[in-house]
């Protein structure tokens, strides 16, 4: 940090933020270019909580997530008590998972067992320590989820909520950082949906998921740290066996056109 340090940097201000854009990413994507186009400075420090909730138009959940993103991405640093720092530029680095280097269903599968292996152990924690604010947003991502199967849309975003909303009520900080590193993989349909079934199919493969979802919630808002680990453990544990069955008849398929 350079003495700029702790003044805020000036000719900023953010326009509201309109739904249905996922507000988090989109709030990160409009900081993130105002930093990339040196409107905001190396060692500038970044409009207050409620400074970017006025302005964005936001909940300060919205805003600390994305805050936590931008950090992932090496893009800011955050001191505690004073604020979000815009990192030096030979300091960044990309550290989320991008679309792009998923090539294949084995990329996916590989990733499925990334999550499996954290996000098993954030749902028992979410369960041992979530408040009554925690465990609300969590409940609310879940009928979110609901709502949109029954309406028969893909619901990635409805997805993507309750998984944030399972990390952040772990009570640490780390978590949703790393569902950050993710990023789009977090929900693999969304990259992989060509390859998918018909919409019928598709709308009966989400109830499924409406099913496993619920027991992680319900486990979740029983404080029953263990069921909650073995729920999400076996949510995703199908999502990958899944996308391996797919996996397979896309292979058999490409077998069998190059015989023809």
């Amino acid at each position: 940090m350079d003495g700029r340090s702790s003044a805020v940097a000036p000719g900023i201000e953010l326009s509201p933020l309109a739904p249905p854009a996922n507000l988090t990413a989109e709030l990160v994507r409009r900081l993130a270019a105002e930093i990339r186009a040196g409107r905001l400075k190396a060692g500038d420090r970044l409009p207050t909580e409620q400074a970017l909730m006025r302005q964005a138009g936001v909940s300060r959940t919205v805003v600390r997530e994305a805050v936590a993103a931008l950090r992932a991405e090496g893009l800011v640093l955050t001191r505690q008590g004073v604020g979000a720092f815009v990192a030096d530029p030979a300091l960044r680095g990309q550290v989320r998972i991008d679309p792009a280097e998923m090539r294949s269903l084995k990329d996916v599968l590989q990733v499925i067992e990334l999550r499996i292996a954290l996000e098993t152990e954030a749902a028992g924690l979410a369960a041992a320590r979530r408040d009554p604010e925690a465990l609300e947003r969590v409940l609310a991502a879940a009928a979110a989820f609901d709502a949109a199967v029954e309406a028969g849309e893909a619901a990635v975003t409805q997805d993507l909520e309750l998984h944030r909303a399972i990390f952040a009520a772990t009570g640490n900080s780390f978590f949703p950082r790393f569902l950050e590193f993710l990023g789009p993989m977090l929900i693999p349909r969304q990259t992989v949906r060509p390859q998918l079934e018909e919409p019928e199919a598709r709308t009966a493969y989400l109830r499924r998921v409406r099913d496993e979802h619920a027991r992680i919630t319900g486990a979740i808002a029983q404080g029953e740290a263990e069921a909650a680990r073995n729920a999400m453990r076996l949510h995703l544990s199908a999502s990958r066996d899944r996308y391996a069955a797919l996996a397979g008849r896309l292979a058999a398929r490409d077998e069998a056109a190059d015989h023809a």
